[in-house]
């Protein structure tokens, strides 16, 4: 379904407030605590972006004065966690659809806002990356 067919999908299940997806092969060390009050009223989408990593140097997204923009520079990285509104997902019909025309149509409204996370984060959508990661936190112990 992709990442859009498949949250419109799951909205039944997601009840009407604010809600967050994640990526499933992140790695994060977040405070999980206050993310979903950081989607306030008029917005559709709260962006979570990292450092560009080594295997994403170009990055996605700009954050500027908490907005997030497709365009311009310095780029950041989306880490593969948002809180979203319901409403984004209004117009669409269900079946296979990617989100990022979504988000995108909704950053040029200004309505999609986002931080700069500075703490750990790992893309292990590799074996080597997930083998590094695994690692990385056994040697810590």
């Amino acid at each position: 379904l992709e990442t859009g067919g498949g949250i419109y999908h799951a909205l039944p299940l997601l009840g009407a407030g604010p809600f967050v997806v994640l990526n499933g092969d992140i790695w994060i060390d977040l405070d999980w605590s206050q993310l979903r009050e950081r989607l306030v009223a008029q917005d559709l989408a709260h962006l979570v972006l990292v450092d560009n990593p080594p295997e994403h140097p170009q990055g996605d997204f700009v954050l500027r004065d908490a907005r997030v923009l497709a365009e311009g520079t310095p780029r950041l990285t989306f880490s593969g966690i948002c809180v979203y509104h319901r409403d984004l997902f209004r117009g669409c019909r269900a079946g296979r659809f990617p989100l990022a025309p979504l988000l995108r149509s909704a950053m040029e409204q200004g309505r999609v806002s986002g931080e700069h996370y500075a703490g750990a984060w790992c893309d292990i959508g590799t074996p080597e990356r997930l083998y590094e990661l695994d690692r990385a936190l056994s040697s810590r112990s």
